[in-house]
């Protein structure tokens, strides 16, 4: 026994009466602190760790299809410039070495490096059009 219960000192026994009034009021608290809900944590937190890992895979995935998609466009887009190229290079030859932009090959190069551009770019507007909500 303590010697503030032996001494029969009334202010350390009504606080300790206060006490186990408090303890006899949440025994759920009491259980918390005892360890004896350590089953249900150990089932919440197996859950939350399966609900984050879960997210985990979606954002992973998420992020896969982005980098396709980016590697997608800039393939095209160096393809584009490789056939594009032999057209940019025989309309500068034609206007540098003096031939007229009337003449018809001229005419067609020139029209190739116009059209084909404006519509890939058409098909990249449309293709993120479609994509945004």
């Amino acid at each position: 026994m303590r010697t503030a219960e032996l001494t029969g000192n009334p202010a350390t026994s009504s606080a300790r009466g206060a006490a186990a009034a408090a303890d006899a009021a949440n025994p759920e608290l009491i259980a918390a602190l005892a360890g004896k809900q350590a089953g249900r944590d150990r089932v919440v937190a197996e859950k939350t760790r399966r609900v984050v890992l879960a997210s985990l895979g979606v954002i992973e995935d998420q992020k896969a299809g982005c980098r396709r998609t980016r590697s997608l466009v800039l393939a095209s887009l160096l393809l584009a410039l490789l056939a594009l190229g032999p057209f940019a290079w025989r309309v500068a030859d034609d206007l540098i070495g003096g031939e007229h932009i009337g003449d018809i090959a001229t005419q067609t190069s020139l029209w190739a490096c116009i059209l084909c551009p404006a519509i890939l770019a058409a098909f990249l507007v449309a293709g993120w059009s479609r994509r945004k909500p």
